[in-house]
């Protein structure tokens, strides 16, 4: 499965998206201004969106990976996507 199966799935399960848990793990003290807390660990976060949304193992860490930044958004024919966040810098570099 592709990361953004894994996040279209969790949208259709929970009817929530990224921004959405970005924002529920702020009020949960697991990141602060954006950005996940460096004592914040994968299984924290495993544990609450299993216990609280019935998340899998791997829709769960999905959501970890937007939180730890390994995922970034891109806008596709105005949908947001998700692509690894070295693929978009290799880009840039390269001037594409």
């Amino acid at each position: 499965m592709s990361f953004q199966a894994y996040i279209d799935n969790i949208r259709a399960k929970t009817g929530q998206g990224p921004e959405d848990f970005k924002k529920l793990a702020e009020q949960k003290g697991f990141l602060e201004n954006g950005k996940l807390k460096p004592t914040v660990k994968a299984g924290e976060i495993v544990k609450w969106l299993k216990e609280d949304f019935g998340s899998g193992h791997g829709h769960s860490m999905a959501i970890y990976a937007v939180f730890k930044e390994v995922k970034q958004t891109i806008a596709v024919n105005g949908e947001t996507k998700f692509t690894d966040k070295n693929n978009i810098q290799s880009k840039k570099k390269a001037g594409i």
